[in-house]
């Protein structure tokens, strides 16, 4: 009598084999999609709302870290918006110039502080010449006439726009908004961090 019993074991280390990777894939596509009701995207920035409250699951906890590879806090302490694109979905480049308007009164409201930093494209510090890396409501930017706020986003100095100034490198680069104990515009989802604008 022939042994067969090696195809049986061969077929239920297959059939595990198989059930491991159908898992991962089922998996992934849960977080994916659980993730994507939490996620907002407005004016190319990208935001994610429900995450790191007490008493998330272990899924939406999962898939909170694999779709927003920015920081999870409770909201009430911090928020967070991270854009790769300007205003027409392009890539953003140092081979362009830029600019963020917050139109008078409509930084980001909050009761602690914001700031834009600035990342390579692999999200690491950029070095510049004036070793800035970031410009918030304490670097000391100058208003326009009207009330409004610019931030100029160049590789090089904005001729008499030094102080509202944030330096990026010469090629791709990630920005990263966060505010600190945001008021209730942010909280609820009305405010709307404006467009980057590309001006030349």
């Amino acid at each position: 009598m022939v042994d067969l019993s090696f195809l049986w074991r061969r077929n239920v280390v297959a059939d595990v084999i198989q059930g491991i990777i159908v898992g991962g894939i089922l998996a992934f596509v849960t977080f994916q999609g659980i993730a994507i009701t939490h996620v907002t995207a407005t004016n190319g920035w990208t935001t994610i709302y429900g995450c790191g409250e007490p008493g998330d699951g272990l899924l939406l906890r999962a898939a909170c870290a694999d779709v927003f590879t920015g920081p999870i806090n409770v909201p009430e302490e911090a928020m967070y918006w991270t854009t790769k694109k300007d205003s027409a979905h392009q890539t953003l480049s140092g081979q362009h110039n830029y600019i963020l308007h917050f139109p008078a009164g409509q930084l980001p409201p909050n009761d602690a502080f914001w700031s834009l930093t600035m990342g390579d494209a692999k999200n690491r510090f950029v070095p510049n010449s004036i070793n800035r890396y970031s410009v918030s409501d304490r670097s000391g930017l100058v208003p326009n006439a009207d009330g409004s706020v610019d931030i100029y986003i160049q590789n090089t100095a904005p001729a008499g726009h030094e102080s509202n100034w944030l330096p990026a490198p010469t090629g791709n680069f990630i920005l990263w908004l966060r505010v600190y104990l945001p008021g209730a515009a942010i909280l609820n989802g009305e405010y709307q961090v404006p467009p980057v604008t590309q001006t030349q």
